[in-house]
């Protein structure tokens, strides 16, 4: 992730910041996605990049250490509870 004008104060303390990003994009949702989801398991700021994630609905990649799937459960959850 690089630091650009726009990325959010957060992901400065990202435990994924300088680890290759294709480990967060796995082709594979179950199995490939295990090495992203240990990085976030770590990381102090997993509750605000899954915020984020869920607020701009990203549609690939690990974020928060969800899958796009669990996302998606997720925001459905919160539908319904509302």
């Amino acid at each position: 992730m690089s630091d650009l004008p726009s990325t959010p104060p957060w992901r400065r303390q990202a435990a994924c910041k300088g680890l290759d990003p294709t480990i967060f994009y796995p082709s594979d949702d179950d199995d490939e996605c295990l090495d992203a989801k240990a990085v976030c398991a770590q990381c102090p700021v997993v509750d605000l990049c899954l915020e984020h994630a869920l607020g701009v609905r990203e549609k690939e990649g690990i974020w928060g250490g969800c899958t796009e799937r669990e996302r998606r459960r997720i925001i459905r959850q919160r539908r319904r509870s509302a």
